[in-house]
């Protein structure tokens, strides 16, 4: 079964190559650079719902 990654549509660069892209696969949520494809992250849903909400609050800011 092939992964579908799915990018943002906020990607900065106009060729897709500065952007993360997410994809679920068995059960799971993957995480990759597309300008680095061969290294994956792997997480759960409720681990990702808990970044992206503290990434709503701010909580990274400092980091950007």
């Amino acid at each position: 079964m092939e992964i579908q990654w799915r990018k943002s549509s906020r990607s900065a660069d106009a060729d897709g190559d500065n952007c993360l892209e997410l994809a679920e696969h068995g059960g799971e949520i993957l995480m990759r650079e597309s300008d680095n494809p061969g290294v994956i992250i792997r997480t759960t849903r409720a681990k990702l719902r808990a970044f992206l909400d503290g990434a709503k609050e701010g909580e990274f800011d400092d980091l950007a």
